[in-house]
């Protein structure tokens, strides 16, 4: 490694502490602070008022025009739940298409910068956290060091301290990650200012992974800006940031947009696409009538360590999982509470320099989404919380409404399809004995209608794309980088044809998250792919078979309803059917590659890679290149890492205090009665060797069975640190 560390001196892998209260927040008691924002932009009334209230108008001409589709003569129990299933999901769209007609007029306007102040360097300290969990270490490392060479590029390194927090669990990936940490803190001289940290229970998860942070050091950092494990920003872009929060003492948090790059897959190339397309719009739409209630995504984001603290404890919820006990989604809670406690949320969409990377294949997302799922269905018992602001509420239950609208939509098709089983198969009352009528009532729904009720639905779905295109189009720069126009025109088709085969597949799956999850199936916190999305046929056919067999039934049967109705269902019949191939083939790097080289799906970023994207990228690939050993082996046969571990584990267990620990216990029999560790290791599970890992006098026994001779092994007591 080349560290010259004598195994004798203090080794600090983190700085003095400087511990800040984070009292946890109270749900039923609101604080009686209440202030208008000095950042907020002006008329936000009015703002509000335009994109809500059009948004209302278009819901209520729509439910107006679906009423007259379905109640010609009169309206069934049925097209009265169909009727009432279009208005939510229309209520949806049209919001989101007037948020998007905001977002374009802001672009164009240059908007989503206002709180920018000037100066060239910080004020005040800065802290950058990368927490991980059973992440690559290399590409973690690759990432900060290429972020800490922009932040020396702008003479600014000196403000800003690194954090590694570590919640992983898998033994051989947190000794990587100790390698690579003494690699990091080399190679950027970083002593002073790289730190890493190991938790040995990953308590409340990620949000306590934070809140551990906080309480330990948050004192020593005005604010602390947290990255996610594929998370890369331009060192120019940190400054400004805290440029911006120094310069508004009201600001509690605020978020950029991060340009999701990196794709090679076809579904990763898709999402960057979308992203880097249709994103600045519907972003700068939200950020146009948020203002000063913004919401939080959970990484990119700059923070006011002294607002998180005092507010953005959270409560563990009441009852079992899925609904109880931690909050997984934390960050929407986290910008509602700093938001009830007088901070002021932004969002700078119009900050370049942010970029973070997409799950490579519709499994991934699937994975992803349903960890989300049930953290979003979560905060609804946080929505009668006392003292949130209204626009905070909603967040919450956009966040809601983002899984809850896929059952939604599976029920709404349902409907569509019973009521023409119901014209095609049930005769007909004419002259119902219960009322009184002169004239027959024809169960007839108006097709002329319904077709452009259809037809501008579609439109508000499909405007706010052609709004994103049309603002990439009138920028040389960004129209050629995305292919040009014609390679920009063809992208979007291509994008919104695949991207509509794959909605009904996504319904399907939101759908049966949405029910697991409300019959109590707990998610779990699993690691996220975050390079090749191939998957081998048998499990993608394991994962779609069910999808595939309700295609096949749907169209059948729509078929022998009606020729019209398997007309009107086949998008969602398509899609369904052919869900095996479309999800093997978007997760292939080959399609993905080829229409890269056809000089589709491009974004800017990718044409012309910022310095420090090319930067983090060339750092992961010459990492990657160098021949990885057994990390035990690695940590025992290196006398410096082998000292570093020591001293950077917690302290050891109390007798009589703390609780035992059970596979300490049961993977220091195990090794006590081993001969050799080649034997040995193997025969332990995750949590032994976690546990061992841990241990000084577990970690002496490994190493007398390592080197052959348990009487004379000596290794350095462990010091502060």
């Amino acid at each position: 490694m080349g560290l010259p560390m004598d195994p004798g001196v203090i080794f600090r892998s983190l700085p003095a502490e400087a511990p800040l209260a984070m009292p946890t927040q109270s749900l039923r008691q609101a604080p009686k602070r209440v202030r208008r924002f000095a950042s907020s932009p002006a008329a936000m009334g009015l703002r509000r008022l335009l994109v809500i209230g059009g948004a209302i108008v278009l819901t209520g001409f729509g439910a107006r025009e679906m009423y007259r589709v379905l109640a010609v003569n009169g309206v069934t129990p049925l097209a009265v739940f169909m009727l009432a299933l279009f208005v939510a999901l229309f209520a949806w769209i049209a919001l989101s298409f007037t948020s998007a007609i905001a977002g374009f007029v802001s672009v164009m306007a240059g908007g989503g910068r206002r709180l920018l102040a000037p100066g060239t360097l910080p004020a005040s300290r800065t802290a950058l956290l990368m927490p991980t969990y059973n992440e690559s270490p290399t590409r973690i490392m690759a990432g900060l060091e290429a972020i800490d060479e922009e932040l020396r590029g702008q003479n600014a390194s000196d403000w800003f301290d690194i954090f590694i927090l570590s919640d992983t669990t898998n033994p051989e990936a947190w000794i990587e990650e100790e390698k690579a940490f003494l690699g990091l803190r080399e190679r950027t001289g970083g002593a002073g200012r790289v730190f890493y940290r190991h938790r040995a229970k990953n308590t409340a998860r990620k949000a306590g992974n934070i809140a551990d942070w906080v309480g330990r050091f948050g004192g020593a950092y005005p604010q602390f800006l947290i990255l996610d494990a594929d998370s890369v920003m331009r060192g120019d872009t940190l400054v400004a940031l805290v440029r911006a929060m120094e310069a508004h003492p009201d600001v509690g948090l605020v978020q950029t947009l991060p340009i999701i790059t990196g794709g090679t897959t076809l579904f990763a190339r898709m999402q960057q696409f979308a992203g880097r397309v249709y994103g600045p719009v519907i972003a700068h739409g939200i950020a146009w009538w948020h203002g000063a209630e913004g919401n939080y995504w959970g990484h990119n984001a700059l923070i006011r360590t002294v607002a998180f603290a005092e507010q953005a404890g959270l409560p563990e919820l009441r009852g079992r999982k899925p609904f109880g006990g931690h909050i997984m989604s934390h960050d929407f809670i986290e910008a509602a509470l700093m938001r009830r406690g007088g901070w002021a949320i932004h969002m700078m969409p119009g900050l370049e320099g942010s970029y973070e990377e997409s799950p490579p294949s519709l499994m991934d997302l699937a994975v992803r989404d349903r960890r989300w799922c049930q953290g979003n269905l979560q905060h609804m018992a946080v929505l009668p919380a006392r003292g949130l602001n209204w626009v905070s509420r909603m967040h919450l239950m956009t966040g809601i409404g983002s899984y809850i609208t896929a059952p939604l939509w599976l029920l709404f098709l349902l409907s569509g399809v019973l009521i023409a089983l119901q014209a095609r198969f049930i005769p007909p009352d004419y002259f119902p004995s219960n009322g009184k009528s002169l004239f027959p009532q024809w169960p007839v729904i108006d097709p002329i209608r319904a077709m452009w009720v259809f037809t501008g639905t579609m439109g508000l779905l499909l405007v706010p794309k052609l709004l994103g295109m049309f603002s990439v189009m009138v920028h040389r720069n960004l129209r050629r980088g995305c292919g040009g126009i014609f390679g920009l025109v063809v992208s979007l088709v291509l994008e919104t044809l695949i991207a509509g085969l794959l909605a009904p597949v996504v319904m399907i799956t939101q759908s049966i998250d949405v029910v697991a999850i409300l019959l109590g199936r707990d998610s779990g916190w699993n690691a996220q792919r975050r390079d090749d999305g191939g998957v081998p046929l048998g499990d993608v056919v394991r994962l779609y078979r069910r999808h595939t067999i309700l295609g096949v039934l749907l169209g059948i049967g729509a078929w022998a309803v009606s020729p019209y109705l398997a007309l009107w269902m086949l998008p969602v019949v398509l899609g369904l059917a052919l869900a095996v191939p479309l999800a093997s083939l978007t997760g292939r790097r080959t399609w993905g590659l080829a229409l890269r080289r056809a000089g589709l799906l491009r974004i800017p970023e990718e044409m012309h890679p910022p310095d420090v994207l090319r930067r983090a990228v060339a750092l992961y690939q010459q990492a990657w290149g160098e021949p990885v050993a057994d990390s035990v082996t690695a940590l025992l046969s290196d006398p410096v890492l082998l000292a570093a571990h020591r001293q950077m584990l917690p302290p050891g267990r109390r007798p009589g205090i703390d609780p035992l620990n059970v596979p300490l216990l049961t993977g220091s029999a195990k090794l006590a009665e081993a001969t050799c560790l080649e034997t040995a290791w193997p025969a332990l599970d995750a949590a032994e060797k976690a546990a061992i890992l841990s241990d000084e006098q577990a970690l002496k026994r490994m190493m007398a069975l390592y080197s052959g001779d348990p009487e004379t092994v000596s290794i350095p007591a462990r010091r502060a640190g």
